[in-house]
């Protein structure tokens, strides 16, 4: 590998791991010429290629700097993922270990806007008419309480995973399982996840999302 593009490929880990993050300054040109034995120019080149892409901004007379939406860009940069290649099985083990785990970050960073956004969404599940409606509203629940984080990278995954719900098969697996009853009890436990939110109750919200995405889980797949 030559020196510049292991220049590159260090600045990027370092942006992937957030060893680096939003607002951090980095090492001048010229301590990054002297690191890694290039030429300031080609340094320059290289940084300037970052500043493009928005994963740094550069002040004159300040420095080089981690853009604010640093995680964002890093998500909307990432390779394609072949959506049809995830199976309803894959997609729920995922759920079950992400959106537990976002409980703690949205009751710290929700706004009025986001309570106001999950209840509206809840409000349209239950007026739909369709499977497919409800459906949409549903995921749309999830992405909204992923967005309630203010993370980025958080919501860019999540309408990776929606991008998922919407493939064909997940679809299938969702008509055989969404009884009318079902469809009453997810609804049930969704106002019920969002008070948990809005009271600010981390244990309650935490218990009651993974009962739900277990509960989907069992519906659809029978375990």
């Amino acid at each position: 590998m030559d020196a510049a593009a292991h220049l590159r490929d260090t600045i990027f880990e370092k942006l992937h791991s957030r060893a680096w993050r939003a607002g951090h300054r980095i090492p001048t040109e010229r301590a990054l010429s002297e690191e890694f034995g290039l030429s300031r120019s080609t340094v320059r080149r290289v940084l300037l290629d970052f500043k493009r892409k928005r994963l740094i901004t550069q002040t004159v007379g300040s420095g080089t700097y981690v853009a604010e939406q640093v995680q964002q860009v890093l998500t909307e940069l990432a390779p394609p993922v072949a959506v049809t290649a995830v199976s309803p099985a894959e997609l729920m083990s995922a759920r079950l270990v992400l959106e537990p785990a976002l409980i703690e970050m949205v009751i710290g960073n929700a706004t009025p806007a986001d309570f106001a956004r999950m209840d509206d969404c809840n409000a349209r599940a239950e007026s739909a008419t369709t499977l497919e409606d409800f459906e949409k509203w549903d995921a749309a629940l999830h992405e909204a309480i992923a967005e309630a984080t203010h993370n980025g990278f958080i919501t860019g995954v999540f309408r990776l995973m929606n991008e998922v719900r919407s493939h064909s098969e997940w679809g299938v697996m969702k008509r055989r399982s969404a009884t009318p009853e079902r469809r009453a009890l997810y609804q049930q436990e969704h106002r019920a996840l969002v008070a948990a939110l809005k009271d600010r109750d981390a244990e309650r919200a935490h218990a009651l999302c993974v009962a739900h995405l277990v509960q989907v889980r069992t519906n659809m797949l029978g375990y």
